[in-house]
């Protein structure tokens, strides 16, 4: 069992930045595959990026070379650095856990824990 807490959110300017963290406890997340996931109202939830129990790491495309996560195992926390934001990327994000896995990292319905979400607002 673990439980997932975001924080960082906020509101921003476009071409501005925040970083996203998500602390976990119960587990360390070492044992786990770690993701984030966002979700504007009215639209599925989507995948964002994801690092997985060895290193591995995936972007969707509409964040690659702007967003970059990254992984504490001493801290049991996953980071979200989002860089040159675009009002598009307004939405509520998710950290996401899965138990250790080498299938896809971007379906949604294998992460069996949630945080309760973090807003994320880009001004044009």
């Amino acid at each position: 069992q673990v439980q997932l807490v975001e924080s960082g959110g906020g509101l921003v300017q476009a071409g501005g930045s925040l970083r996203l963290s998500c602390a976990a406890s119960g587990r360390t997340v070492s044992l786990y595959d770690m993701a984030w996931f966002r979700q504007v109202p009215g639209k599925e939830r989507e995948f964002v990026a994801a690092i997985r129990w060895s290193g591995d790491i995936y972007y969707t495309d509409s964040v690659k070379g702007r967003f970059t996560i990254s992984r504490d195992n001493v801290k049991s926390t996953v980071n979200l650095q989002m860089n040159s934001l675009k009002p598009e990327d307004t939405a509520l994000y998710y950290c996401a856990a899965r138990g250790a896995s080498n299938s896809y990292l971007g379906r949604l319905s294998e992460y069996k824990y949630w945080g309760q979400g973090t807003q994320v607002t880009v001004s044009s």
